[in-house]
């Protein structure tokens, strides 16, 4: 995920963070690292990784299996699981494992922060909402498949 959101109320890293410490997952973020540096906007930066990022979804093995399991006592509900692969010291980017077991739903939400989100395993139903004076209008449905995003 690509994200450009900053909150100063947060506790620093005094270093990057890598769950996952792979050479894999190093080296995806060094790259992804070199191609948002010169962006001027999170759009801007989010198109420059698309590519890497789709390589990232198409790629089987990278990702162990201990990231791909639901967590029913994670408190998000559903028994969904999100795992932390990757944070930077300063929380521009991170990388991380979202599991929704089959069957859940997800309430309407926002992610807070641009980014870069796919689909590794299995699939998942979309529907995309505008507000509109007391309610939510469906504005699309689409279906995801692995490589997704």
């Amino acid at each position: 995920m690509c994200d450009f959101h900053h909150d100063d109320s947060l506790p620093h890293l005094e270093a990057d963070e890598y769950v996952l410490d792979t050479p894999f997952v190093r080296d995806f973020v060094a790259l992804v690292r070199e191609r948002i540096e010169g962006a001027r906007a999170p759009k801007e930066a989010c198109a420059a990784i698309e590519p890497f990022f789709t390589d990232l979804m198409g790629e089987r093995g990278w990702l162990p299996d201990d990231y791909q399991r639901d967590a029913p006592s994670s408190g998000m509900g559903g028994g969904i699981g999100q795992w932390l692969l990757f944070r930077a010291a300063d929380r521009s980017l991170c990388l991380f494992s979202l599991v929704v077991p089959p069957g859940s739903m997800t309430p309407v939400h926002d992610h807070l922060a641009w980014g870069l989100i796919g689909l590794y395993r299995g699939n998942q139903d979309e529907e995309f909402y505008r507000p509109v004076p007391g309610a939510l209008e469906l504005v699309r449905r689409r279906r995801l498949e692995p490589g997704d995003f």
